[in-house]
């Protein structure tokens, strides 16, 4: 039942829990989507421009992932049994899987099937380990979760300066690959540039809720320039339909890739490890403060997240930082605004016509903003090792310093290990997972090691 004030005040509600009225309800939802709307899209977007998706596929997984979008914010906020935290809370797609998904549904031989059974493994994962996590925490500390956020930003800048320049610098051809002779061109670079300056204009000279949407604000500038210069193409629109629901196993069955599998559970257990920290900061936030259950019904809902999204053909979810930002800036704090802002998602994701529209946009527009996006992201694993002694404790530098650098042979060496055996080629060409191993084993022997050899040197000194 949802709960409200009596008029009396006595069984008055937390603010969490108030319901507000609807106009009042809609309006801060509606807010909350638009704060969100631009990292939603630019996900199924990137992901489908690297592929070489066709324009009714990419304008279908940006439908199914506003569609799930919508469903995983009504379960966090909502609560469902033992899933869910219940605070205003938007979820929407992580970017710290982008890589991995692309590097796997690039594969001829895996696809997206095989990116899908991945995501629904990552999500049992999640299930499974979410009243654990204080557990795994300790297998990453800052020093490690720093290290492989940093890593997969950086790896994943390779795809914003591409889609900067146009797209690939190679292209497929009936005689095999050839120079794209769209890769460069002054006017995609130009504009490039303009969504990224406008993105940082707005950052510098606004804030609160147009700060927020920078980069929203940023590839709708690129947009309405590419338009006006007659570089956009909206063929597709016209035909799709108006309303149409969202099919699920659209690209077919889910097939399931070990390699792959344990990378984006890697990438969930990070996810989980940020989530912490923002379900606690929240909590703070709206005066309601977090138990280990609540903790343990959030990370579920992120499982639960993931596995909506593989059977709606999209990928992993996490709690969206921005929208914290938000319920900050604005001091609203009733989770039934992300509840309505989840329903307002799903009905996006119901719109063919609109999903078309935002496919049509330029990949160099999204380039300029994957700059800022991605760039975000490194920017975050920075923000993380901040918060590590590298002074008293130099051997953390050495975590990090060996850690990136394996993490980046992949990204500038893509044969560096073609002679080793098939399984451990994979698993070592996968330059997330070769850097989180790094960092987590060399934490182990450098700090935990340590820290359990102290007691017995001691000991041995008293003696």
């Amino acid at each position: 039942m949802i709960p409200t004030p009596t008029s009396h005040g006595i069984d008055a509600v937390h603010p969490v829990d108030e319901v507000l009225p609807p106009l009042r309800l809609a309006a801060l939802g509606l807010q909350h989507v638009l704060v969100m709307y631009a990292g939603a899209i630019a996900v199924p977007l990137i992901i489908g421009g690297a592929l070489h998706l066709p324009k009714d596929q990419i304008a279908f997984l940006i439908a199914a992932d506003l569609f799930c979008c919508g469903l995983v914010t009504m379960i966090q906020s909502i609560g469902i049994w033992k899933i869910g935290i219940r605070l205003p809370v938007m979820m929407g797609v992580t970017f710290t899987a982008i890589a991995p998904i692309i590097a796997t549904g690039s594969n001829p031989s895996l696809g997206l099937p095989a990116v899908f059974g991945a995501v629904m493994v990552a999500g049992v994962f999640t299930l499974l380990a979410a009243p654990y996590v204080s557990r795994l925490i300790r297998l990453f500390p800052p020093v490690v979760t720093g290290t492989v956020v940093l890593v997969i930003g950086i790896s994943l800048m390779r795809v914003g300066v591409n889609w900067a320049a146009g797209g690939n610098p190679t292209i497929a051809t009936p005689t095999g690959p050839a120079p794209n002779p769209a890769y460069g061109l002054p006017v995609n670079l130009g504009i490039a540039t303009l969504v990224l300056a406008t993105v940082l204009c707005m950052i510098a000279f606004f804030k609160g809720f147009l700060c927020n949407i920078a980069v929203l604000i940023g590839i709708a500038t690129g947009f309405v320039v590419a338009v006006a210069l007659g570089k956009v193409t909206f063929a597709g629109v016209h035909a799709a339909d108006w309303v149409a629901l969202i099919t699920p196993f659209h690209f077919g069955l889910p097939t399931f890739d070990l390699m792959t599998s344990i990378t984006l559970c890697v990438v969930m257990v990070v996810i989980m490890i940020e989530g912490v920290g923002q379900f606690l900061a929240l909590g703070e936030i709206v005066d309601k403060p977090v138990t280990p259950d609540d903790l343990a019904r959030g990370l579920r809902a992120d499982g639960v997240g993931a596995l909506v999204g593989a059977v709606f053909n999209t990928f992993t979810y996490t709690s969206y930082a921005q929208n914290v930002g938000l319920v900050q800036v604005t001091g609203v704090r009733s989770r039934w605004v992300c509840a309505a802002a989840g329903g307002i998602l799903v009905v996006l994701g119901c719109l063919p016509k609109l999903a078309f529209f935002a496919a049509s946009i330029p990949q160099y527009v999204l380039g300029g903003a994957a700059l800022v996006m991605f760039g975000m992201v490194a920017a975050t694993g920075v923000r993380i090792l901040g918060h590590v002694d590298f002074v008293e404790n130099k051997k953390n530098a050495y975590i990090v310093a060996v850690s990136v650098a394996l993490g980046m042979i992949p990204l500038v060496a893509d044969r560096f290990f073609a002679q080793l055996p098939e399984l451990a080629a994979k698993f070592c060409q996968n330059g997330i997972l070769l850097g989180t191993l790094c960092a987590v084993l060399l934490n182990l022997l450098f700090n935990v090691r340590g820290t359990q050899e102290a007691p017995r040197m001691l000991a041995k000194k008293a003696a």
